[in-house]
């Protein structure tokens, strides 16, 4: 009986803390992964939709730093009257509530959530994919990738983002983010797969 109770409160704390979890350096992929179900999560949305796991990432980045419950920062008026926030945008990939209603009709996802990181890095490769198949961004170009996901596949056609300089100069922080991303995985690749392995 003991021993039984002993395994739930395990299994539990291993759930516990993978739902909490959050890398100790964003900037570093190689701890973003060292969680296995996130390194898992991110193969899986690689494998499915053929973006490479650190354009995935350094998108998430860009959004979030990986923080599960972030939104837009509140708007005020007089600087002491809440207006509203700019957007609904939320979570580590920072989807709209519309984007994301049609990620899941897409995928028949029903379940995801956008404080999910499993279901979060799924959507970025979804996006990215369809950013592929509609403009034909390659789905290793970190920085038009960016670009749309920002802007939305309309904005990008219509080339919106011209007229944006910050958003010229964050897409490039983006694609140098992927670059260092794509370092450091090459570098602590066998360790993850050794971890994930190490598993079963």
């Amino acid at each position: 009986m003991i021993k039984k109770v002993l395994i739930i409160l395990t299994i539990v704390g291993l759930l516990s803390s993978c739902a909490t979890y959050k890398p100790s350096n964003v900037n570093d992929l190689c701890s973003i992964l060292s969680e296995e179900d996130w390194y898992e999560s991110a193969l899986d949305s690689q494998e499915e939709w053929g973006t490479p796991l650190h354009v995935q990432l350094a998108i998430m980045h860009q959004e979030s730093k990986f923080n599960r419950t972030i939104r837009p920062d509140m708007e005020w008026f007089l600087g002491f009257i809440p207006v509203g926030r700019p957007s609904d945008a939320y979570g580590y990939a920072q989807a709209l509530e519309s984007t994301w209603e049609t990620y899941i009709r897409s995928t028949g996802n029903w379940n995801a959530k956008r404080d999910e990181f499993d279901d979060a890095i799924h959507f970025i490769g979804w996006y990215t994919f369809q950013s592929h198949k509609k403009l034909g961004i390659s789905k290793w170009d970190a920085k038009a990738q960016y670009l749309a996901y920002h802007d939305g596949w309309g904005g990008y056609k219509r080339g919106t983002y011209r007229n944006k300089s910050w958003l010229l100069r964050v897409s490039e922080k983006v694609k140098k983010r992927s670059l260092e991303y794509a370092r450091q995985y090459k570098r602590c690749r066998p360790q993850l797969d050794d971890n994930i392995r190490g598993w079963f």
